[in-house]
């Protein structure tokens, strides 16, 4: 006769399997990021130059492609690199094994939330730019919007392609530099 689980073992098991908290703060937190975000790009995007609403567009882009390359090199960081300097007191160092250490949160956090919402506003952001130059230029709706959407696809895919490599190969370097940077921040 096989011995009955306990009360236990079943709750560690649910926990494990779904962490309601953890899915809750990330909503919240994908929210506010994306707010943040989308009321900056509506501020600006739509009252500027088509110039300064390509460059904020890029910028948005240029973010999710280095958000992506952190949360890919945390995965794959060297955590004996860290130990190492944390043991030599390299400033950083502690943040790092921090980073390491909550790797699948913080790549969901770089990846999934900064990442995604920075796809979004780019592709929102386009929407507008495509929006204005009908209006200035007069021309049909659906050549600007191929053209700007399919722009924005490609140097998104192509630059997080790009990204990933520059991860994979020089992970300790991109962790340790933005651990460097959160350090400042914290009172480690």
């Amino acid at each position: 006769m096989k011995p009955k689980p306990s009360k236990v073992d079943n709750k560690k098991k649910k926990k494990s399997l779904f962490d309601f908290k953890w899915v809750g703060i990330i909503t919240i937190l994908a929210f506010l990021i994306s707010l943040a975000f989308s009321a900056v790009s509506q501020a600006i995007i739509p009252n500027a130059h088509v110039i300064v609403s390509l460059i904020v567009v890029f910028v948005i882009i240029l973010i999710g492609i280095l958000f992506d390359m952190i949360g890919m090199a945390v995965q794959v960081a060297d955590v004996k690199v860290f130990n190492a300097m944390a043991a030599k007191k390299v400033k950083g160092a502690k943040m790092a094994l921090l980073m390491i250490k909550n790797a699948p949160k913080l790549s969901t956090i770089c990846n999934d939330v900064i990442g995604d919402i920075c796809g979004i506003i780019s592709g929102s952001g386009g929407a507008a730019i495509a929006a204005i130059l009908v209006v200035e230029l007069g021309v049909d709706a659906i050549i600007p919007s191929l053209i700007i959407s399919s722009v924005i696809a490609a140097l998104t895919i192509g630059g997080k392609a790009f990204g990933k490599g520059v991860s994979a190969a020089k992970a300790n370097l991109i962790v340790e530099i933005f651990a460097k940077i959160l350090s400042v921040f914290s009172k480690q």
